[in-house]
């Protein structure tokens, strides 16, 4: 589904997409996007996606997964139960 995006540009870029999309044969739309997918994999590349330092740490919990469900489950039944009479 695509979304509608607003921004300010400067004058020159914007010819500069009108350009592009003339000279290709293709939408301004399409000339934006692909722009942005090629600066994502740059900056990717640039990195060196590691998945273990970009992630919360849940693996690295000195606690089992059912204390921390029933801590999680504890606190959300107290809520529940807070504003009745």
């Amino acid at each position: 589904m695509d979304k509608i995006l607003s921004a300010r540009v400067d004058e020159m870029i914007v010819s500069e997409i009108a350009f592009l999309a003339h000279k290709l044969h293709v939408s301004k739309k399409n000339i934006i996007e692909q722009a942005v997918q090629m600066y994502a994999q740059h900056v990717k590349g640039a990195e060196g996606e590691n998945v273990f330092s970009q992630t919360s740490g849940a693996w690295k919990r000195k606690e089992k997964a059912a204390q921390t469900v029933t801590q999680a489950r504890n606190v959300f039944n107290k809520s529940m139960t807070r504003h009745q009479i």
